[in-house]
Order: C-alpha cells, then sequence, then structure tokens
C-alpha cells in the first residue's frame, strides 16, 4: 500500500474518532441535562408539595372560564327566571379576586382548585335554583335538573322579617332581613356581621345583597371561607384539605368530604336524617354534574360525600347565614 492511501486512512480514521467523541460527549451531556431535569422536576414537586412560592396555582378565571360558568348555570336568564341579566361570571371574578390571596380556589392543584368550585358553586345553585318550579312549566327547557341555579336573587314573599332582638345588631326600622344573595343571609345578626366583614353597611341597608351581584358573590364566598363558630372548620378548610377532625369529630361520623360542607351551611336542616333528604341529595347531584362539567369528573368526589349519618355541627342553630 502507498504511503498516500496510508495516511489518507489514517486522517479519516482520527476524523471518525473525533466524531464519535464528540457524538458520545453529546449523548453523556444530554443524559446529565435529563437527570439534571428529572431531578429539578422532582424538587419542584417537593416544593409544590409544601405549597411554597416557587410553585403557583393556576388563578380561578384560568381554570373557570366564563364557558364554564355559562354551562353550569345556561337558564339562569331564561323568560321565566327570577333574577333575569342580575348574575354573570364578571361580577362572581371580581368578587373571588379579593378570596384568592387568602386560598380560596387557588389552593391545592388543578384537582383540588376544580373541586373546591365545584363544591361552592353546588351549595349556590342548590340554594338558588328554582327547577321545581320549572319542572311545572311545560316550555321550560327540560335538559338538566342541575342547570337551574342562579334563578333566584332574593326569597320572593318571605313570612317573616327575621328581625331578633340583638345589643350588637339591632334591627334597622323598616329593614327585612329575609334571604338573599347567593348563599342566602337570614337574620339581622347574620346581616350585621357579614356587612362588618365586607365592610358595608348591610344591617341598614340589606337590599345591597340583592342589587349588587359582586356584593352578593362575595357575601357567599367569605361565608365559604369562614367557620360558623370558633374552633370550627369551614367549608373551604374541609374541601382543599385543611382540616383534621377531632376524636369527637371522627365518632359523630363528622369526616373531609363534600358531606362535612353540607354540615356546616345547612345543619340538622339536611344532616343526619338518612339517605332520603331530597335538599342533601340535590346538592350532592349538583356537585356530581360539576366536577364532570369541570373536566373533574364525578370519580374524583372525594370521600364521605353525603352527611346523612353525621352528627349534627351546630344542633338547634340557624342553619343558614
Amino acid at each position: 500500500m502507498e504511503a498516500k492511501q496510508v495516511n489518507r486512512i489514517l486522517v479519516v480514521a482520527g476524523i471518525c474518532l473525533m466524531i464519535s467523541s464528540w457524538l458520545c460527549c453529546i449523548e453523556a451531556a444530554a443524559a446529565a441535562a435529563a437527570a439534571d431535569e428529572n431531578e429539578e422536576t422532582k424538587f419542584k414537586k417537593i416544593l409544590c408539595a409544601k405549597a411554597t412560592s416557587d410553585c403557583k396555582n393556576k388563578t380561578i378565571s384560568e381554570l373557570f372560564t366564563v364557558d364554564k360558568f355559562e354551562s353550569l348555570f345556561s337558564h339562569r336568564n331564561a323568560p321565566m327566571t327570577h333574577a333575569q341579566g342580575f348574575w354573570d361570571y364578571h361580577s362572581f371574578i371580581t368578587a373571588a379576586a379579593h378570596y384568592e390571596p387568602k386560598g380560596f380556589g387557588t389552593t391545592g392543584g388543578d384537582l383540588v382548585q376544580k373541586r373546591e368550585l365545584a363544591a361552592f358553586f353546588a351549595h349556590v345553585a342548590t340554594e338558588t335554583s328554582c327547577e321545581s318550579l320549572m319542572a311545572q312549566t311545560p316550555t321550560a327547557p327540560s335538559d338538566s335538573a342541575t342547570k337551574w341555579g342562579l334563578c333566584y336573587k332574593e326569597e320572593l314573599s318571605p313570612d317573616s322579617t327575621y328581625c331578633e332582638s340583638s345589643l350588637v345588631y339591632p334591627c334597622a326600622p323598616g329593614v327585612s332581613y329575609h334571604g338573599r344573595g347567593a348563599l342566602p343571609v337570614y337574620w339581622n345578626y347574620n346581616y350585621g356581621q357579614l356587612g362588618q366583614a365586607l365592610k358595608v353597611d348591610l344591617l341598614h341597608h340589606a337590599e345591597y345583597l340583592s342589587n349588587n351581584a359582586t356584593l352578593a358573590f362575595a357575601a357567599a364566598i367569605w361565608r365559604w371561607m369562614n367557620p360558623m363558630k370558633v374552633k370550627q372548620p369551614s367549608a373551604h378548610q374541609v374541601m382543599v384539605g385543611k382540616w383534621v377532625p377531632t376524636k369527637n369529630d371522627t365518632d359523630s361520623l363528622r369526616l373531609p368530604g363534600f358531606g362535612m360542607t353540607i354540615n356546616i351551611l345547612k345543619a340538622e336542616a339536611e344532616c343526619g336524617t338518612g339517605s332520603d333528604d331530597k335538599q342533601m341529595n340535590q346538592r350532592i347531584a349538583h356537585y356530581l354534574d360539576f366536577l364532570d362539567q369541570m373536566d373533574v369528573g364525578r370519580e374524583n368526589a372525594g370521600d364521605n360525600v353525603d352527611c346523612s349519618e353525621q352528627k349534627v355541627l351546630n344542633p338547634s342553630s340557624s342553619a343558614s347565614t
């Protein structure tokens, strides 16, 4: 073999070795980067689990769009409803923005966030539904019994002014404290407490709750976020896993789940009376359907969905705020 051919072969072989080493380096670098990325991902998941600032949950408007709102409450503006044009998505988002930093709809990642919103809206829809009335109206749409929420903004033809003697929140002359809002508020002392929290004079102007949708939603969210009594859980704490039952709670079958939120908000009106309570079952039906509509699925409803066997948390007290 001539010297030139030998040199050419050596040069080519050298180039091949260089290329091979280069490719090996690239593969090694890629493997190292993947390992680093995996470690970083694991680290972020740990941070996320600890709810640090390194892991930011989505906002309510990112998870719950106007299309979802319209789907959940698609019949609220039907001609036969009583609050046409009152409730809207913008009013809810405006009200919710104040409570998002406090965890409302922003705690625990997508699944927990959506589940809390579904639970909240299930209560709202049940309280403001006119489905039973629409069932008697031949011209009413009949696609779903859960789509009639936000049909009302206040109690119609109340048989009481819901005024009770109170030194802290005395009744204002001529004011009726009947049910108003997305989670209806009753009684002067509840209007007074709520108004104090929202910095609005609801004691003298209870009608504000039925005149302003943003305020009505804000009142409902405030009720959701705050316990009925000190050392008791709020509905929010229950739905995002921040409530640990006491031994007394466990013995009373009060366990984390949607059912406990019914116990908190409705007490003996719906809980502890067995599985046939119609209103409790309507609440659960709304919750399960809303989970489906929010792409969570009713199979992810969580445990303890009903309160049929739970001992009432606040017996012999006003079940509605």
